[in-house]
């Protein structure tokens, strides 16, 4: 068996030290509470900063627990704030490609939409705010099928429905078609789960490289797709540097 790591030790006793606490502490308080030298307390105290579990106070240079360390126990970024925060990028992305743009995230076993902007045209369109779509049939749940853990597992134990004859129902080729996703960094569907749209969606990162939803865009096949049903790169690329400029904003890796 490896030993333990002592730096992942001594930040696990930093954060204890920080939720017993009466509140903000010094670096001075902090080393001699845990029995560190000042510089090595201060070399935990802004990696721990750097990802959000701690705050430092701008007056008084003083450290308490940061927000990041109180969404732990729930969902890592709640869908208001998701909305809110990557809300012009998406309105961006359909003034750009042309499409209707959805952002979603993971919620009970699907992926539901938290915002939904249409197409710039004058089609008549109905809003998906608060839908709940199918993981294995859309460009936006194979993107957070392909990430999340627990959808996934949700998804391994219950059904795959088939919603057009294109529907993937076979649970090795979804595998492929996730592993896919890890490696290239988006995903997409062709008629899946309607029949004459298909749909082409990315990953959004939280601190530490979370995938805490995912920005993704729909349309007609033949305006996402060539005549071999092969996307077309241009869009692909908005949207990808899309979920990218949200997870810098988020302060996430990709």
């Amino acid at each position: 068996m490896p030993g333990s790591i002592q730096s992942i030790e001594r930040a696990a006793a930093m954060l204890r030290l920080f939720a017993r606490g009466p509140g903000r502490l010094g670096v001075g308080e902090i080393a001699a509470a845990l029995g560190l030298a000042k510089p090595t307390a201060h070399g935990i105290l802004r990696t721990l900063q750097g990802v959000g579990f701690v705050e430092q106070d701008p007056v008084s240079g003083k450290y308490q627990l940061g927000q990041a360390i109180h969404e732990l126990g729930g969902g890592y970024l709640d869908a208001n704030e998701l909305r809110s925060r990557a809300i012009n990028r998406a309105d961006a992305l359909a003034a750009h490609s042309g499409e209707s743009v959805r952002i979603a995230a993971p919620a009970n076993g699907g992926v539901s939409v938290v915002h939904h902007v249409f197409r710039p045209d004058n089609t008549e369109q109905a809003l998906d705010v608060g839908a709940v779509l199918p993981p294995h049939a859309t460009a936006l749940g194979k993107v957070l099928l392909a990430y999340d853990s627990q959808l996934s597992a949700m998804v391994r134990e219950g059904e795959l429905p088939a919603f057009t004859h294109r529907t993937i129902v076979d649970r090795a080729v979804l595998g492929r078609a996730l592993t896919e996703v890890r490696r290239t960094g988006w995903a997409g569907d062709v008629g899946g789960y309607r029949s004459a749209e298909a749909s082409i969606a990315a990953p959004i990162r939280g601190r530490g490289g979370l995938v805490v939803g995912a920005i993704g865009i729909s349309g007609p096949i033949d305006q996402l797709c060539d005549g071999q049903l092969r996307f077309r790169p241009g869009l692909i690329g908005q949207v990808r540097d899309a979920t990218q400029a949200v997870s810098r904003d988020l302060g996430g890796a990709q």
